[in-house]
């Protein structure tokens, strides 16, 4: 790879990282301000609202930018993978 080419997968990444960071931010503040204006002062539909409307966005923004930004789900790391045990296979 060419040092022009890593310059331009470095910005990638940095360009697809930014515009991620902040669609998640304004993600989180829109969803609080959703969930406050359903719930009529039910603290518990706010959260509820809150938590499932920044799961979903967070959810679409990986599926959306992480082949961009280089991410790459490591099996022992996951949440998913060590509740179901799932473990990388040893060689040797």
């Amino acid at each position: 790879m060419t040092s022009e080419a890593a310059a331009a997968t470095y910005a990638r990444r940095v360009v697809a990282e930014g515009v991620g960071s902040a669609l998640l931010l304004a993600t989180v503040v829109g969803s609080g301000i959703m969930g406050e204006r359903l719930a009529g002062g039910n603290v518990v539909v706010a959260l509820l609202a809150n938590t499932l409307a920044t799961g979903a966005a967070l959810v679409a923004l990986i599926l959306t930018f992480g082949p961009s930004s280089g991410e790459r789900p490591r099996r022992r790391r996951c949440f998913a993978g060590s509740c179901r045990r799932c473990r990388p296979r040893r060689r040797g």
